[in-house]
């Protein structure tokens, strides 16, 4: 691929984590102002950039690079998390522009 999206949109907030939440992670919320990791099929809010000390900064928003067992073509997808922390494509998913895919990553907006 010939251009990047890193740095495009990106915002992100720091959360209460709960202990299973590591970096690359996705997350969805558990109570107010605090997150925890998504199990495979679950939608997802954000992708855990860092942790220390039960607190996780999330990214919400912005182009982000996540793993996926299959490419994912390029559009509108719905997407959950899949199985080990992957992205998959999903019915039930939340909707996001895939930018970019391979066999083994999909770079999407959030």
């Amino acid at each position: 691929m010939n251009v990047t999206f890193n740095g495009y949109g990106e915002n992100a907030v720091t959360f209460e984590a709960d202990s299973n939440v590591t970096v690359g992670a996705a997350v969805k919320m558990t109570d107010d102002g605090k997150v925890t990791a998504c199990a495979s099929g679950e939608v997802f809010c954000g992708v855990c950039l860092s942790v220390r000390d039960g607190y996780a900064v999330v990214q919400l928003s912005g182009y982000i690079s996540m793993p996926a067992k299959t490419k994912i073509a390029a559009g509108y997808k719905k997407l959950t998390t899949g199985e080990n922390n992957t992205v998959a494509v999903s019915t039930s998913g939340r909707e996001y522009l895939v930018v970019n895919s391979t066999a083994t990553s999909v770079g999407f907006i959030l």
